[in-house]
């Protein structure tokens, strides 16, 4: 409002914050925490995280090996396997509430509440309450893991807020492990981010936690690749060893399953200002 020259502005917004209401409540599941998992169950997720066009259709490396890897855990450990590429999940990039305010990041998402179509529930839904065993796949884009995987994995900020502000990990007694492919060399440092992150949302990391596959710096003839990979014996045998060693620490995580796992992580009520509001009490 202007009044005699001068700009008045309200503190009050004009449009309340509001939580989306539905008939039914499509969440309850992830509300509850329903886990789909049991000490003698083997669930085996594949996450690809590859953008191919599929107007277009042609050979991931990475989602190739991660596919021998899911079809192995079937074949050889009788596992349940599901496989999601998150190219054909439509789902929101992450709008930073916890920003604003860490209660303003939820589990389930923020996003996901306002709508239940968001295909991030589906990754919620099969790696939160299903998998026991969760094998990621990217390719390399410019040293760095694909785009779409950082997309996903800034939607996993409301897994890991549940140990801020609930002391309470959502991922326990479950394995993750990489394919990491590129045509150029930077696969131990995409490999180290991505488990650093996962260990930080409570997933257990077997011995030799990645496969890679690269043919260096100066391989250009990127038409050569797929053809080379195809006939490579290094793969089959490696994504083999990627599961056994999986399934391995599995038995062991169930044979001693975690019902509360300490986390060193910080949390709300150790925060600076709370402490402080605390002790002027």
């Amino acid at each position: 409002m202007i009044k005699e020259g001068k700009v008045f502005v309200s503190a009050k917004p004009r449009i309340l914050p509001r939580r989306a209401q539905h008939k039914d409540d499509p969440l309850r599941d992830l509300a509850e925490l329903r886990y789909e998992t049991s000490l003698t169950s083997l669930n085996v997720l594949g996450i690809s995280t590859t953008n191919t066009n599929q107007n277009l259709p042609r050979k991931s490396t990475s989602e190739e090996a991660l596919r021998i890897a899911l079809e192995y855990a079937e074949q050889k450990h009788n596992a349940n396997t599901v496989l999601l590429r998150l190219r054909n999940l439509e789902f929101r990039h992450c709008e930073g509430y916890y920003s604003r305010n860490e209660q303003a990041c939820t589990w389930p998402c923020s996003i996901s509440e306002m709508d239940r179509n968001d295909g991030m529930n589906e990754v919620y839904r099969k790696m939160i309450l299903w998998a026991d065993i969760l094998v990621l796949s990217t390719p390399i884009r410019w040293g760095n893991a694909l785009s779409l995987y950082y997309k996903m994995a800034e939607r996993l900020n409301c897994v890991q807020n549940q140990i801020t502000l609930q002391d309470k990990v959502l991922a326990k007694n479950k394995v993750a492990s990489f394919i990491i492919t590129g045509g150029q060399d930077n696969i131990q440092q995409v490999a180290g981010q991505m488990m650093v992150f996962f260990t930080e949302l409570g997933f257990s990391l077997p011995p030799f936690a990645f496969v890679g596959w690269s043919r260096g710096w100066t391989a250009e003839d990127m038409e050569q690749n797929v053809k080379l990979f195809v006939k490579s014996r290094y793969i089959k045998r490696s994504v083999r060893d990627l599961i056994d060693n999986d399934i391995k620490l599995l038995r062991q995580l169930k044979g001693d399953p975690s019902v509360h796992i300490a986390s060193p992580q910080p949390k709300i009520s150790e925060a600076p200002s709370k402490i402080e509001v605390k002790n002027n009490n």
